[in-house]
């Protein structure tokens, strides 16, 4: 009596490889017709000015985008022993003491305290996050015209008039330098709000387990669990609010070019760049060494940072 075997059915592996394979393209089709465009814009305007920049600062490039003649690192060198771009420099120092303490300060205190808050959390966060879509150029003719114009009708003068005080020249006035105050508070007041959301994330991530075990081991709410709990935890979020807000101080521009203009006692280094590259005398290779070096000095302020406060590490 004789067995027959069944035929092995036929196999469809070759079909499934091609459909992957068919699969595979079809994504990546669709991934580049949505990524693309974005990659070619940022090609285009972001990276191609970076390089061609980075070649007009080795050149004389005066009154024009086109390189005339090699001068190696001599742009380098003016800018570096130029008084007026040190001076800038020196500025953007004095505006990084005020603008990043005060930043870091008052951003975490509106987190806690938005945090805390029972009823409407959410049009709090708003309320005060409303103010980082403002335009920086708005908000700067805002507290030139209407609050620290140097004239009685301006709102801070009017405040001091109540208290018998005479009006202050706030944006011309050197010694003493009241011009700091509206520049301080104008950036302030528009970049508050996006730090608070930062802060706000990073407290929502700490476990409430933390808290109850304090408060089981003796910890008094307040400032114990404050120092030994939140703030350890929000380590990573705080050194990313360090860095972003050390960054933006360095591109501050609307603010000075808005309130005070391109004067030599309180011009950051974008300003001074401005005017050398756009202005009467339109130095592009200058122009351009000037921001490379303050890319660089970006660059190695972060790393620095990085090295102190260990961010990135596997523990954050």
């Amino acid at each position: 009596m004789s067995t027959r075997t069944a035929p092995a059915p036929a196999t469809r592996e070759p079909a499934r490889k091609g459909a992957r394979r068919k699969g595979i393209a079809g994504t990546t089709l669709w991934f580049w017709l949505f990524v693309g465009p974005f990659v070619i814009g940022l090609l285009i305007f972001s990276y191609l000015p970076i390089i061609w920049s980075l070649v007009l600062s080795f050149f004389e490039a005066q009154n024009t985008v086109t390189p005339s003649k090699f001068v190696g690192l001599s742009n380098y060198v003016d800018l570096l022993t130029d008084h007026d771009f040190l001076s800038s420099l020196a500025t953007f120092t004095v505006f990084a003491i005020f603008i990043v303490p005060l930043t870091f300060v008052l951003s975490l205190a509106l987190a806690l305290l938005v945090n805390q808050v029972k009823i409407a959390r959410a049009f709090f966060r708003s309320v005060f996050f409303l103010p980082t879509a403002c335009s920086y150029v708005v908000a700067s003719l805002i507290w030139k015209l209407s609050i620290f114009n140097g004239v009685r009708f301006g709102l801070a003068n009017t405040v001091l008039g109540w208290f018998g005080h005479d009006g202050i020249a706030w944006l011309s006035t050197i010694d003493p330098p009241w011009y700091w105050i509206p520049i301080v508070t104008v950036r302030l007041w528009l970049q508050l709000g996006f730090y608070m959301i930062l802060f706000i994330a990073g407290l929502q991530r700490i476990s409430p387990t933390l808290y109850e075990a304090a408060y089981v081991d003796g910890a008094k709410p307040g400032w114990q669990t404050f120092r030994y709990i939140t703030l350890p935890q929000l380590r990573a979020t705080s050194v990313a609010v360090l860095i972003l807000n050390l960054i933006a101080a360095y591109q501050a521009f609307d603010e000075f070019y808005n309130l005070i203009g391109n004067v030599n006692f309180a011009r950051p280094p974008l300003v001074y760049l401005y005017g050398i590259s756009l202005g009467r005398i339109q130095d592009l290779g200058h122009g351009s060494a000037g921001a490379l070096i303050l890319a660089v000095i970006i660059m190695l302020v972060t790393l620095l940072q990085n090295k102190i406060f260990g961010f990135g590490k596997a523990g954050d």
